[in-house]
């Protein structure tokens, strides 16, 4: 059916649309309180001749509705929906790895404060998102300094037989070799609760209260313990600005559009004080912007985020009395969205307007200084083009045992965490580190099985491809990259740092920034120290290596913590199977004549063994 037999049949009742492509992949998903009106709006014509969204009347093949029996219907619906197919024209708070929350396992008999990138719905109370991951690690630090809880995973906390090092640095009440009532605990949770929901006056008078009683009971300790957390949060409240006089709740959403898309800001004001405020930037499809800000809040709100007692929104929605409604439920009392003309509230407005402003100053800033840096470095590597996605691989292991690849991306100067890889590397006997390049790298960019000439590949080709160490990875990489058809990728080798001049020329070069080997170039291009290029290339550097180093250990990790479980293998057996056999992959594929090599090893071990790590691997299946 043609887009335009479909516009007719639109029936006159809420629910949901889904837009698709002509592949049927969903493209945009909304809500309605009329299908036929609100998707027609779509495809009307302005007075320039124009549709009013132009991207729906290019890229929109088919047309799916859903009916409801009402619009709160419709609302919920279209959440899930969301959640379910990801459309690539949604705003969608989750559609992107960089927003972390705070994480409190409230389904745990003791429960835990973490910091997260996944909500699920598991019975744990969550906080956010916030954009900046450094900043909320710091919350929970700070919280964990007034509300000492647990952050070890179950499996420590049920094998825990003396207190962490965090107990004695006063962050955590030890509750694993019970240190700490459940009671006591339980206090400790709700006041973390009470502090990320920004009611910090209720939180206050009640650790007074506590207090009070402490020292009526000559628990002086106690008493001391609630004083200092209170002073604590006295001295953040004083830093807080008061922005009302009103003892109440709010939330404050503006937003701006710039050609690079829609600045998002939030404001928090807990009890007359502002205590935070976020924000968030997305494409822009060309939405009209009650739709944009409609579906910004309803999925804010999503799962247990605190509800304050009043939203304040900059224009009237069309579906407000349908979103006042669920947050009302969802809170057990009245909630009020407001539109401020004049006032308290519209002064509020305008500061979160003008902190989008802002945010979006820094926004262009920061890219203008990214592109600038891609410049230079273009420039100074003498590359033909900007290198707006750089790929860079590193490999980590311990005498060629348990190897591993790791590649990390940067696009347009900044980590794409999306599209980093892992690679285990198999079939190379000792640390062969050329060859494990080579594997890497033909990993990644060979042709897959059963994949066609031009087919599109998962991910794009890179503009650089970095590898670590000096001119025999660099031959590799271009051997490597020449058999595999990369003829217009450029590809350089990040030298590791020199203590001691290792060329005739090392003693005359005073910079000890980075070294960087490019093909049929003699000598490397030494980069000033402290420069932006220097310090971007060692970032990259640090970051691959971290990558590489982290998986190398946790694979060990597994390794080990399998073999230790079994009677009988201690630490020497346990480093002789590893320097034998790598990894459990290489110890399952051993035979029992062959693991009865190893001293000390029956043959009734070596089948325990083979159990056991049998076992493990066809649990990871």
């Amino acid at each position: 059916m043609e887009i335009e037999e479909k516009l007719k049949a639109l029936p006159v009742a809420p629910g949901v649309y889904i837009m698709r492509g002509k592949d049927g992949v969903a493209l945009y998903i909304g809500k309605a309180k009329s299908l036929r009106s609100r998707v027609r709006s779509y495809f009307r014509e302005t007075g320039d001749g124009r549709y009013a969204v132009k991207f729906l009347a290019r890229m929109v093949a088919d047309i799916d509705c859903i009916v409801t029996t009402n619009e709160k219907e419709a609302l919920l619906l279209e959440d899930t929906l969301i959640k379910q197919h990801r459309p690539k024209y949604n705003i969608s708070l989750k559609d992107s790895k960089t927003y972390v929350s705070i994480k409190i396992t409230m389904a745990e008999k003791y429960p835990r404060i973490l910091v997260t990138r996944q909500v699920k719905k598991d019975g744990s109370r969550y906080f956010g998102p916030y954009p900046s991951a450094r900043a909320v690690r710091e919350t929970v630090k700070f919280i964990r300094r007034l509300f000492p809880l647990c952050v070890c995973s179950s499996s420590v906390f049920r094998n825990r037989v003396r207190p962490c090092l965090d107990y004695q640095l006063h962050l955590c009440s030890a509750p694993a070799v019970g240190l700490v009532t459940e009671e006591a605990y339980k206090d400790l949770v709700d006041g973390a609760v009470m502090f990320l929901e920004g009611r910090n006056k209720e939180l206050v008078k009640a650790l007074k209260g506590r207090m009070n009683e402490a020292a009526l009971r000559l628990d002086f300790e106690k008493a001391a313990e609630f004083r200092d957390r209170i002073s604590a949060i006295d001295v953040m409240l004083e830093e807080q600005k008061v922005v009302t006089h009103r003892a109440t709740d709010q939330d404050v959403f503006a937003f701006i559009r710039a050609d690079e898309g829609i600045i998002m800001q939030t404001l928090t004001v807990r009890s007359g004080r502002l205590v935070g405020s976020q924000d968030f930037f997305f494409k822009d499809a060309g939405l009209p912007d009650d739709e944009v800000l409609s579906s910004f809040v309803t999925q804010f709100y999503r799962g247990d985020k605190y509800i304050p007692d009043e939203v304040i929104i900059p224009l009237a929605l069309e579906d407000s009395e349908v979103i006042g409604e669920w947050l009302s439920e969802k809170k057990g009392r009245k909630v009020a969205l407001a539109v401020p003309e004049r006032g308290g509230k519209l002064k509020l407005l305008k500061m979160a307007s003008s902190n989008a402003e802002e945010a979006l100053k820094r926004r262009n800033e920061s890219r203008r200084a990214k592109e600038d840096l891609l410049d230079e470095l273009k420039a100074r590597l003498h590359l033909l083009r900007v290198p707006r996605r750089i790929e860079a691989f590193d490999i980590s292991n311990i005498g060629g045992d348990n190897a591993v690849g790791a590649m990390v991306t940067f696009k347009d100067g900044a980590p794409d965490k999306g599209s980093y890889r892992l690679f285990r590397v198999k079939d190379i006997e000792g640390p062969d580190d050329y060859a494990m390049m080579e594997h890497i790298l033909s990993r990644r960019y060979g042709k897959k099985e059963g994949e066609e000439e031009g087919e599109k590949k998962r991910l794009p080709e890179p503009d650089l491809i970095l590898v670590d160490g000096g001119k025999g990875q660099l031959n590799i990489a271009v051997k490597a990259a020449f058999g595999l058809g990369l003829d217009s990728v450029e590809i350089a080798a990040l030298a590791k740092d020199r203590d001691e001049p290792t060329g005739p020329l090392d003693r005359f070069i005073k910079s000890k920034g980075e070294r960087v080997f490019l093909p049929h170039v003699k000598d490397p291009v030494v980069l000033k120290e402290g420069s932006k290029p220097d310090l971007f290339l060692r970032r990259i550097r640090d970051e691959v290596h971290r990558f590489a180093i982290s998986y190398h250990r946790k694979l060990r990790s597994k390794i080990t913590s399998v073999l230790d479980g079994i009677p009988g293998v201690g630490e020497k057996r346990r480093r002789e199977l590893l320097k034998r056999f790598g990894d459990l992959d290489g110890i399952l594929s051993a035979s029992i004549e062959e693991l009865k090599k190893i001293p000390g090893i029956t043959e009734g071990l070596a089948l325990k063994i083979k159990e056991e790590t049998g076992r493990v691997r066809g649990e990871e299946v």
